[in-house]
C-alpha cells in the first residue's frame, strides 16, 4: 500500500471503498472491537446509566460555571436561590452523585458480568438502584437551591432523607453484584471485581456513618466530616474507577496488565492507608494531636498504593505505546494516569503541617480536589465510556469532537489549577505575613479570572461529550470498513 507501484485490483475494491467520502480506507482512528454478545436489556440499562450520568455532568458543571463567573463578577445577580452559598453545592453534588457515581456504576454493570464471564444476576435491580440514585440527586438539587441543607459539611449537603435512596441503590447494587459474581463461571476473582465490590461496600458505610444522629455533634462531628469527605473520593471514587481500568485498560491495548500482584498490593495498600487520613483536612484544630499524626502518616503511606499502581497501568503500556495516536481512548487513559501520579502524590504533600500551614483555607485546595477528581475520575470514566458504548451500539463517535472533548477538557483543567495553585501560594505567604485580608482577595482576583477561563473551557468540552455521546447512541449513520468491504465483494462475486 506504501510501495509505488499501484496495487493490483482486479475488482476494483479498493477503489470501491476509497470512493466513500465518509468511510476512508485507512481511518485514522482504529474504531471498536467486534461487539460482544451481550443481553439486550443490560446494554439497554447501562446506556440509561451513562445518559443520565451525562445529564448530571452538563447540569452539575453548568451551575459550577456560574458559580466559577461570580467570582469575577459576584454581583451578577440578587436571586436567593442563585446564591453562591446555595449553588456550590448543587454543583458539587450533581457531579459527584449524578455524574460520576452513575457513570461509575453503568460501566461496573458491565465489567462485572464480563470479568465473571456470567450474566448480570439482576437487571430489575439495577433499574431500581438507577431510579433510587436519580432521585436523591434531582430531589437534593431541589432542597439546596431552596436553602434546606444538612449543615454537616462538605459533600454532605443533602438531608438525611435525601440521600437515603442513594444508600438504598447502593446496597441493592452490591447485593446485584456479589451475585453475579458468586455465579461466575471462573475460578478467580478478577482484580476488577475486588476493587468495585470493596467501593461499594466503603460507599455504604460512610453514606451511613455521616447521618447516624449521634455522631452529629461536637469535635466528633468534625472528625467524621473528615473521614466521609476523604473516603468519599478515595475509597468509593477512586476505587471503583481503578477497578474500571484494570479492565479497559488492558482490552483497549490488547494485553494483560502488567503485574497483578502490583495491583493486589495497592488494593490493600490503598484499604490500609486512605482509611485513616481524613483528618488530614483539620491539622492544628483542636482535633487529638495523635489523631492528626496519624493522618499525616497515612497520608505519607499513601505513596504505596499510588506508585504500585502507577508503575502497573505504564508498564502495561510497555511495547503499546504506539497505539495512543491511533486511540480515542487511550490518550484519556494515559492522562488520567499521570494525574493519579501527581494529584495523589500533592494530596501528600498537603498533608504535611509545614504545608498545611500554608495552603489550608487557600484556594490550592480547590485546585486540588479538581485535579484529582476532574483529572483522574472524570478522564478514566470518559476513557471507558468511549470505549464500552461503541461495542453496545456499534456506533463510533466522530473523530475530530472526541479529540476537541479531550484537549478543551485537558486545557481547561490546567487553566483551572495551575493559577489557583500558584496564586494561593502567595495568598498563603501573605497571610503568613500577617498582611490585611482584604489584600489577598484583591490579589487573587486575576488568578479566580483564570480559573473562570479554565472552568468554562471544561464547560464547553462537556458540550462536546455529550454531542458524542449522542452519536454513539441514537446516530443513524453506521459507518464500517469491514461491511463495506464485504459487500463489496459479494457484488463483484454476483456480477
Amino acid at each position: 500500500m506504501s510501495g509505488l507501484l499501484v496495487p493490483k485490483d482486479e475488482r476494483g475494491l479498493i477503489t470501491h471503498v476509497a470512493h466513500h467520502a465518509a468511510l476512508p480506507f485507512v481511518a485514522r482512528k482504529k474504531s471498536a472491537q467486534v461487539r460482544p454478545k451481550i443481553d439486550p436489556e443490560l446494554a439497554r440499562l447501562i446506556l440509561w446509566y451513562i445518559g443520565c450520568a451525562t445529564f448530571w455532568l452538563v447540569f452539575g458543571t453548568t451551575v459550577g460555571e456560574y458559580v466559577g463567573i461570580k467570582f469575577v463578577a459576584p454581583d451578577v445577580d440578587e436571586v436567593s436561590w442563585l446564591s453562591f452559598g446555595r449553588l456550590r453545592p448543587v454543583h458539587t453534588n450533581a457531579v459527584f452523585w449524578g455524574w460520576a457515581s452513575l457513570a461509575m456504576l453503568g460501566l461496573g454493570h458491565y465489567v462485572v458480568p464480563r470479568v465473571s464471564n456470567t450474566q448480570l444476576f439482576s437487571t430489575k435491580l439495577g433499574w431500581y438502584a438507577l431510579v433510587l440514585i436519580n432521585v436523591t440527586v434531582f430531589s437534593g438539587t431541589l432542597c439546596l437551591m431552596a436553602g434546606i441543607n444538612n449543615g454537616g459539611g462538605e459533600y454532605r449537603e443533602y438531608i438525611w432523607p435525601v440521600m437515603l435512596p442513594f444508600a438504598i441503590g447502593l446496597v441493592l447494587t452490591l447485593y446485584n453484584f456479589v451475585k453475579t459474581i458468586a455465579n461466575r463461571t471462573t475460578k478467580e476473582i478478577y482484580i476488577s471485581n475486588w476493587y468495585i465490590v470493596a467501593s461499594i461496600i466503603f460507599g455504604i458505610t460512610i453514606t451511613v456513618v455521616a447521618y447516624l444522629p449521634f455522631w452529629q455533634n461536637g469535635l466528633g462531628e468534625t472528625i467524621i466530616q473528615g473521614y466521609y469527605m476523604h473516603q468519599g473520593v478515595g475509597m468509593w471514587f477512586m476505587l471503583f474507577t481503578l477497578g474500571i481500568v484494570y479492565y479497559f485498560l488492558p482490552q483497549q491495548l490488547n494485553k494483560p496488565i502488567y503485574s497483578y500482584s502490583l495491583g493486589i498490593l495497592a488494593f490493600w495498600a490503598q484499604i490500609l492507608f486512605y482509611t485513616t487520613i481524613g483528618t488530614h483536612h483539620f491539622v492544628f484544630s483542636s482535633i487529638a494531636w495523635w489523631l492528626q499524626t496519624v493522618a499525616i502518616v497515612g497520608s505519607a503511606g499513601m505513596i504505596i498504593p499510588v506508585v504500585a499502581g502507577t508503575t502497573n497501568f505504564v508498564m502495561t503500556f510497555k511495547g503499546a505505546w504506539f497505539k495512543v495516536p491511533d486511540s480515542y481512548t487511550l490518550p484519556f487513559f494515559l492522562t488520567g494516569i499521570v494525574f493519579y501520579f501527581t494529584g495523589s502524590l500533592q494530596g501528600t504533600a498537603e498533608a504535611f503541617r509545614s504545608t498545611n500551614l500554608l495552603w489550608h483555607f487557600t484556594d490550592f485546595t480547590v485546585a486540588h480536589s479538581h485535579l484529582t477528581m476532574y483529572g483522574i475520575i472524570c478522564f478514566f470514566l470518559w476513557a471507558g465510556i468511549y470505549a464500552v458504548l461503541p461495542r453496545l451500539t456499534g456506533l463510533e463517535p466522530p473523530q475530530i469532537t472526541v479529540g476537541v472533548h479531550f484537549w478543551l477538557a485537558l486545557i481547561g483543567l490546567l487553566f483551572y489549577t495551575i493559577p489557583l495553585m500558584y496564586g494561593s501560594t502567595l495568598r498563603g505567604l501573605m497571610w503568613m505575613e500577617g498582611k490585611p485580608f482584604i489584600d489577598s482577595v484583591i490579589f487573587m482576583a486575576p488568578f479566580w479570572l483564570w480559573r473562570a477561563i479554565g472552568g468554562s473551557l471544561m464547560w464547553l468540552s462537556h458540550l462536546f461529550f455529550a454531542y458524542n455521546m449522542y452519536h454513539m447512541i441514537v446516530s443513524s449513520v453506521v459507518i464500517d470498513i469491514r461491511e463495506t468491504a464485504f459487500e463489496a465483494i459479494v457484488q463483484e462475486n454476483n456480477d
